[in-house]
């Protein structure tokens, strides 16, 4: 497929500069549904973006959509803020039926705005709430959104350098593997917690994502996740797991930290809890922290009633019956059979001297590696359920694979702290054969820059 980009004029002369993923899919597109958009011209594209995980379900689910349309044929409320309203009543008993009660999850619910960043927000205001204590404890490469306090929990400096203001009362620990198994599980942080000279204020909260996906797919281990969750019990700091990417399905189980077997004291939800890309997002909390005062928190655009009802259809269409988690196991699997298939070619182009760089798979189940030389490995990939990346050691060749799988007919970012990670997350409802398509495609991308 040959792609001509189209004339941006409008986009380039009046949009601000802060634009980015567009420069790298130059295209105006007009229709999506399922795992495909099109652009004005007509050209397809598969989507393994999936809206930065807001999007689950595929692009105007038809069951989704029947269900929004309906409710807006009707004249059902739009905005309402945090009244109680038919369409908010029918979400929450949704979610408590087919989420929490299954999970014995005793989570109170709050609505704290349209986006993650909101969730974190309010999830940080309440654990300094509860405890007294400003600091909270974060983790290397994290992310956690992009007003002030998200970033101030944020690895990345790039991100945190746009705040223009000191970011203050987070401190970072290493998060799991990030000494390369040099160091004991936590050794650091503890001592810090125990010795009454080393400068850490007594932490209110601990924020971990259990796979950091814009951090460069890192994937937490759960010995190491309950080994935190005990930390956090001992030391009388409250446990928050991010799960806006994560979550909903993106691993496997609803929720990410479900194989880990442990309850966070605080957990965020954003992206495809709505189902349909519409702006949602939810705190949950054990309901002893619940010692908000009415209106101590709100804000304008948290009553997004379409969402709810979004939101509810989902619940009931993709996670009453348990099917959702086992279909999404399965595709993980295709992915990463395809991924081990990518690396043994790469790994023989290599060989037979045409250039091609190294890369393999160990065949452990979630991370392979093969030795590219005298300087480790050239790539490696990891993940679980149906996120995935794939990382160079040539740093800017994610790039190059990212932008030729584009003129290919793919869609595909990056992720890591300086873009060295190709980053699949396509929709959960995705095809066999749309995965197999898209795969075929990254895996000629990956030749191809080689």
């Amino acid at each position: 497929m040959t792609i001509t980009p189209p004339a941006l004029s409008v986009f380039e002369t009046l949009e601000s500069e802060v634009r980015s993923y567009c420069r790298g899919w130059p295209a105006v597109f007009d229709r999506a549904q399922g795992s495909r958009l099109t652009d004005e011209d007509g050209h397809s594209y598969l989507d393994f973006f999936a809206g930065a995980g807001a999007l689950n379900y595929g692009h105007n689910n038809p069951v989704l959509k029947r269900a929004l349309i309906d409710y807006i044929e009707r004249d059902g409320i739009t905005h309402g803020l945090d009244m109680a309203t038919t369409a908010k009543r029918a979400f929450l008993e949704s979610f408590q039926n087919v989420v929490l009660r299954p999970r014995d999850l005793p989570y109170k619910v709050m609505f704290p705005g349209p986006t993650g960043t909101n969730a974190v927000e309010s999830a940080l205001k309440l654990a300094r709430k509860v405890k007294g204590r400003e600091s909270i404890v974060s983790f290397t490469n994290a992310f956690h959104g992009m007003s002030l306090g998200s970033l101030a929990v944020t690895g990345n400096a790039f991100k945190r350098a746009g705040a223009g203001v000191p970011l203050v009362h987070g401190t970072p620990m290493p998060f799991d593997n990030y000494l390369d198994g040099q160091t004991q599980d936590f050794l650091w942080f503890e001592r810090l917690l125990d010795d009454q000279g080393s400068g850490l204020n007594k932490p209110a909260a601990v924020i971990v994502e259990t796979i950091q996906g814009e951090g460069g797919i890192n994937v937490a281990r759960p010995e190491w996740l309950r080994a935190l969750a005990d930390l956090c019990h001992r030391q009388d700091m409250l446990l928050i797991v991010d799960d806006i990417q994560m979550g909903c399905g993106r691993t496997g189980a609803f929720f990410s930290f479900e194989e880990a077997g442990i309850t966070p004291d605080i957990v965020t939800l954003s992206k495809s809890i709505s189902g349909y890309g519409l702006p949602m997002s939810l705190c949950l909390f054990r309901p002893e922290l619940d010692i908000w005062e009415p209106g101590e928190h709100n804000g304008t655009f948290r009553g997004n009633n379409p969402a709810f009802v979004t939101a509810a259809a989902a619940l009931t269409a993709y996670w009453a019956d348990g099917q959702m988690e086992k279909q999404t196991i399965a595709r993980g699997e295709q992915v990463e059979r395809a991924l081990a298939a990518i690396c043994a070619e790469s790994a023989d182009e290599s060989t037979a001297g045409r250039g091609a760089r190294s890369i393999g798979s160990d065949g452990d189940g979630g991370d392979g590696d093969s030795t590219g030389g005298p300087g480790g490995p050239a790539a490696e990939f990891r993940g679980r359920g149906l996120v995935w990346g794939l990382e160079f050691a040539d740093k800017e060749r994610a790039s190059a694979v990212c932008a030729r799988a584009f003129e290919l007919g793919l869609l595909l970012e990056t992720s890591g702290p300086v873009g060295e990670v190709v980053k699949l997350l396509p929709p959960l409802t995705i095809t066999p054969e749309e995965l197999d398509e898209g795969l075929r495609t990254l895996a000629r991308a990956v030749l191809e820059t080689a």
